[in-house]
């Protein structure tokens, strides 16, 4: 069986991009579930799967981030990956949809949970607000805030992969992918036709199409007068490309084959090797000259 690919609610697993693209497993209720039912439930993933990458909001329930740690550490686990990038809900949403695309192919469960941290880095995600006095994930100046209290006022923040903040008028634009990209957006309360007619024209968007709200957007963007967007590679043949273009190396703790500095399983990094004489990193004294 495939690598597995979890989210923690049913609204951040979007439809499929393509015939290829696996199902989500989703991990509902892991803050309220007994504990025992839950970890068996994990188990029973890892024993048919073998591996699980779940990807995890940052604006998740506190209760949600411990149980699935406990769960990890109980089960004493090397296969069970806990990924929780900086994205908003949206993006992060997107971003588990592109690992679900690649699980069908042919890479292994180490090179696929590094991937994540490779395609974030393609991912422009972002919202209208109406209002950025409760938004603490960019930054936001003095200015900002006082404009955010006048009747009307709404502002294009890009929060990934730099931040950006204008306030919605004349002229008002937001940096965007230098690549052809998807544009996917979840509205929210608030009437706003800036991205269509604006930002997706001036990114060069290649399609766009619209998905419901996730549950946790409200929360993490500090109000729930928003349309969020995201700007996305969709093409599963560019994604192999990218992820199999790095360099591949091997974890020396658990022997799983990686991409980049860390491996997401284990957490463990390359080695560093100091230029000491080999008998004294072994512990004894080199003979006296």
């Amino acid at each position: 069986m495939p690598t597995a690919i979890a989210v923690t609610s049913a609204d951040m697993a979007l439809p499929a991009q393509d015939e290829r693209t696996l199902p989500a497993v989703v991990l509902r209720d892991m803050d309220k579930r007994p504990l025992d039912q839950a970890l068996a439930d994990m188990q029973t993933l890892v024993d048919q799967h073998g591996y699980v990458i779940v990807v995890c909001s940052q604006a998740v329930p506190e209760g949600v981030r411990r149980r699935l740690h406990t769960i990890r550490s109980i089960m004493e686990s090397d296969r069970i990956a806990l990924f929780r990038p900086a994205l908003p809900p949206l993006g992060l949403a997107v971003l588990a949809r592109q690992l679900r695309q690649l699980a069908s192919c042919d890479l292994s469960p180490g090179v696929l949970a590094s991937a994540g941290r490779l395609l974030i880095h393609y991912i422009h995600a972002g919202a209208v607000l109406g209002s950025v006095a409760r938004l603490d994930r960019v930054p936001v100046g003095l200015k900002s805030h006082a404009k955010s209290w006048v009747p009307g006022s709404q502002f294009a923040v890009l929060a990934h992969p730099e931040p950006q903040l204008v306030r919605i008028g004349p002229g008002a634009a937001l940096a965007g992918p230098e690549f052809g990209t998807w544009m996917l957006t979840a509205k929210g309360q608030l009437q706003s036709d800036w991205i269509t007619g604006t930002l997706a024209p001036s990114w060069n968007v290649q399609g766009l199409r619209e998905t419901p709200l996730p549950a946790e957007s409200p929360g993490w963007w500090g109000t729930g007068k928003l349309i969020e967007f995201c700007s996305y590679l969709p093409d599963l043949s560019v994604l192999y490309q990218l992820v199999t273009s790095v360099r591949q190396s091997v974890c020396h703790w658990c022997g799983v084959d990686v991409i980049g500095d860390r491996c997401v399983f284990c957490s463990a990094t390359p080695p560093v090797y100091d230029q000491q004489p080999r008998e004294i990193r072994h512990g004894t004294r080199a003979p006296a000259g």
